[in-house]
């Protein structure tokens, strides 16, 4: 191995041998000289569902109102396939080679290097860790979302309705981003496990409040609005209902993203069994269960508001009563995106440490960690303070981004349509076909090939009309 550090490949950062003798024969090791894994089918769900049911639901009402009633719920449902078939192709490639004993891929990035190599793998990194960064951007625009409505809930009933209760979103994003670096000192995705179990009650907490509210609001009306095609020519324009049915394919995609952190998710999980029957396990559960709440969530804002369907379902309410019941809802949104955040952004912080490690691996700087004593704790924190300025500049970063481009729907489709055909479709095809040798012009490699030409085309066209959208937002309030 080439120890210079200059002409270390930064993608490879973790494929770094392990040399413990004595010890990996103990139980407190893995076979690669690693601390035994410890997840489960439970923490593997929570995590999934953590990153799944996240501030994408939330525009699934608007969505289903730019497409109808028979093309809005059948997005979903082909999303929702698409998603578990790759995803269950991507566990294959946890292990290169044999399933139970082949060498681990502790990173997204890591399995294309050692399958695909080349190229791909810096291209896949590159809109991996983008996508992920989009990502903690519009979660920080949702979180500010949902402050200023509880903000402006308790301003408008403390006035009787009188104060119009206009406020602007950037101290609500600072007080995130805050928050955000505080938890984002916590070291390693292992650790953050507490976190994706609270974060993924609170997303069952709002989607069930928002699914109830709608529920209720139909009952109220008797009637179910909405129309087999969606939102009607007049209300739009004919190039707006176009641009905007495209933008909603977009916003489903992000709803569906997480693929992206699949292997990092899948990295946690103990064997035996192999952890790709745990992770596939996990996987059809939760897709399940998220499918279920965003059909229900989708259709019912939909029934409920029809062609007027906000891009926030729970802002659609007002602030009536039960206000007390939004302002839950509203709680619970926050308190998920501050796990789902750091579910996201954990990758991003091991990639940049670790590659900075092995570039600069004498700098005291990098490399020395302090111990911080913590009462009620047995272990010091362990504060490394590379990690405490590189983490608190990137969720800074991320922050004033969200105060200059506050449009949540737009980000959400931009965000949903680059990062769904390469990382949830594309890279998991090819490293499955190359990972199981499936011959070339075979009916499977042809079924897999149309597959991956038919999601490329719906990125693309989900993506022209969510910059379209963006582009539109961005004129109007200019």
């Amino acid at each position: 191995m080439d120890h210079n550090p200059a002409a270390v490949n930064p993608f490879q950062l973790f494929d770094v041998p392990v040399v413990i003798s004595s010890q990996n024969d103990s139980h407190c090791f893995d076979d690669d000289g690693r601390l035994k894994r410890t997840g489960t089918l439970c923490t593997a769900s929570a995590h999934i569902i953590t990153a799944v049911i996240g501030s994408g639901v939330l525009s699934l009402a608007w969505a289903v109102a730019q497409l109808g009633w028979i093309a809005g719920p059948a997005v979903m449902f082909l999303f929702s396939f698409v998603t578990y078939y790759t995803s269950s192709l991507l566990t294959e490639c946890y292990r290169t080679g044999d399933p139970t004993s082949g060498k681990r891929n502790y990173t997204y990035t890591d399995a294309v290097l050692s399958i695909l190599g080349g190229y791909e793998v810096k291209a896949c990194g590159l809109i991996q860790y983008l996508n992920l960064f989009g990502i903690s951007i519009g979660y920080t625009i949702a979180a500010s979302i949902s402050m200023m409505a509880i903000k402006r809930s308790n301003c408008f009933h403390n006035s009787g309705g009188k104060n119009p209760c206009h406020m602007s979103s950037n101290p609500y994003m600072i007080m995130f981003g805050v928050s955000e670096i505080l938890l984002s000192q916590i070291p390693d995705f292992d650790q953050i496990w507490w976190l994706s179990i609270v974060a993924a009650v609170m997303s069952f907490t709002y989607s069930g409040i928002g699914l109830g509210l709608g529920i209720a609001k139909v009952a109220a009306s008797e009637t179910l609005k909405g129309s087999l095609t969606g939102i009607s020519i007049g209300t739009v324009t004919q190039a707006q209902k176009i641009w905007r049915s495209l933008q909603a394919i977009g916003n489903i995609a992000f709803a569906y993203s997480f693929s992206v952190i699949l292997i990092e998710i899948q990295d946690t999980i103990k064997s035996p069994p192999a952890e790709a029957k745990t992770m596939k396990k996990a996987t059809k559960l939760s897709i399940a269960i998220t499918t279920t709440f965003y059909m229900l969530c989708g259709s019912m804002g939909y029934a409920s508001f029809g062609d007027f369907a906000p891009g926030n379902l729970l802002t659609g309410f007002g602030f009536f009563n039960p206000f007390w019941l939004l302002d839950i809802a509203n709680a619970a949104i926050i308190i998920h995106l501050v796990g789902a955040y750091q579910v996201f952004c954990q990758p991003i912080f091991a990639f940049v440490e670790k590659w900075a490690t092995r570039r600069w691996p004498e700098s005291y700087f990098i490399i020395k960690e302090f111990n911080i004593p913590i009462p009620g704790r047995r272990s010091p924190y362990k504060l490394n303070m590379f990690r405490l300025v590189w983490r608190t500049g990137f969720v800074m970063t991320t922050t004033v981004i969200s105060m200059l481009f506050p449009f949540f729907n737009d980000v959400v489709g931009i965000i949903g349509a680059l990062g769904f055909w390469p990382l949830t479709v594309y890279f998991p095809v090819e490293m499955y076909i190359q990972q199981k040798k499936i011959c070339k012009w075979s009916s499977r490699w042809i079924c897999l090939k149309m597959l991956s030409m038919a999601c490329l085309m719906v990125s693309v066209v989900a993506g022209a009309g969510s910059v379209v959208g963006a582009f539109l937002t961005l004129r109007f309030t200019i």
